[in-house]
């Protein structure tokens, strides 16, 4: 079986945009006929550009080999221009590749990857959702506290047992900042009152994005330590392990990251600096299915757990679900709400979601199939990046 084919995929993800603007999905083709479906997350170019980069390193390396050759395929782009070192734009691509071929690996022998990858280990799969506004009314669930104890509660009564949030305020490309006394307050008041509303029902995941510099991330990390969240995530910019294993040491609440780390050696200075217990590598960035298997093998080595971040399309999250299915260190994945909505109808047969879990699927490879007529309908022509952060100090 050799790959023969590809197509990309640039697809708009329709308001309410949960998940992000757009998808960007690659298709890869066998000479016997089968079909591979891959992903990239964020990669820092507009998403057309993006399918490009995809497509000359199709073109490249990957027509004309089996698929089956994960680790000589993985070597040869991680190296590819002498780069030989992580990197989130070409992790990105290679992770969409990687994806796409584990799938047709499991396709050609009619089985779900994470068989494939040491066997399933969980029947079911724990998994949490951010708050999110109700489709119909759009307010800034993190401007209200109220609001958000009342999405909070409203998840728990849909069976979820773990919600995120994030009221720190926006990221910016001048952070780490010192957090104002208004934003401590703030915090520690949407902490308080989601715990009011939810009870011991429900974790709290305690969601930033590298906003604060150490010594405020540890300030605000002692007014939460009351409520007892199941994490504080990414306190600090990602590029400073060291100061990330200061904020670790000062509080007793666990430290989560890895949704901006590629490749086993970033994660590997989390784990040997001690910076975090709670792994969250995106499998459409972090360089596929069997790095981030090797990732989960050094968290267990290490009593550290993984949490599969999820903030883009159902391919990268069906893939999550194959890792976190045979992964005996798992512990929760991100959900976007129930899967339901543009990340049910993107997919032939949505992701199974019951009462706050995740049901693994039984199809072959990854267990999903993109909805190509969808796909095609739907192109993103928007110029936005994935994400962004504000272009002036908060």
């Amino acid at each position: 079986m050799k790959i023969t084919d590809f197509k990309t995929y640039v697809v708009e993800n329709p308001p309410p945009h949960f998940g992000g603007p757009y998808f960007v999905f690659l298709k890869l083709m066998t000479d016997d006929g089968l079909a591979g479906f891959g992903e990239a997350y964020a990669v820092p170019f507009k998403p057309q550009l993006v399918a490009l980069l995809i497509e000359d390193v199709v073109e490249r390396y990957v027509i004309g080999i089996e698929p089956f050759k994960i680790e000589r395929l993985w070597r040869l782009i991680y190296s590819s221009g002498y780069i030989q070192r992580p990197d989130t734009s070409m992790q990105g691509v290679l992770s969409a590749i990687e994806l796409a071929c584990w799938d047709l690996i499991g396709k050609a022998v009619n089985k779900p990857v994470y068989e494939l990858l040491g066997g399933q280990v969980h029947e079911r799969l724990r998994s949490y959702t951010y708050l999110y506004p109700e489709e119909s009314d759009q307010t800034n669930v993190y401007l209200d506290p109220d609001l958000a104890a009342e999405r909070a509660a409203a998840y728990v009564k849909q069976g979820f047992t773990a919600v995120k949030f994030d009221p720190v305020s926006a990221y910016s490309a001048f952070d780490p900042r010192q957090l104002t006394l208004a934003d401590l307050d703030r915090a520690e008041t949407f902490c308080r009152q989601i715990r009011a509303a939810v009870g011991s029902q429900c974790d709290l995941l305690f969601g930033t994005h590298g906003q604060m510099t150490t010594s405020s991330a540890i300030r605000l990390a002692k007014r939460l330590e009351k409520y007892d969240p199941l994490w504080l995530e990414e306190p600090v910019p990602p590029e400073n392990v060291r100061e990330m294993a200061r904020v670790a040491r000062a509080t007793s609440i666990p430290i989560a990251t890895g949704e901006r780390l590629t490749t086993k050696y970033e994660f590997a200075r989390l784990l040997q600096r001690q910076a975090a217990s709670i792994l969250q590598m995106n499998l459409g960035r972090v360089g596929g299915i069997l790095e981030a298997k090797k990732i989960a093998g050094m968290a267990e080595a290490h009593y550290a757990q993984i949490a599969p971040h999820l903030y883009c399309g159902p391919i990268v999250g069906a893939a999550n679900i194959q890792i976190a299915a045979c992964s005996p260190n798992f512990l929760i994945q991100e959900s976007i709400q129930t899967w339901g909505g543009f990340h049910a109808e993107i997919l032939k047969t949505p992701i199974l979601w019951q009462d706050g879990f995740i049901i693994p699927p039984t199809a072959p490879g990854l267990g999903v199939e993109l909805n190509e007529e969808v796909a095609t309908r739907q192109p993103y022509t928007g110029q936005e990046l994935h994400l962004n952060m504000l272009d002036r100090p908060a």
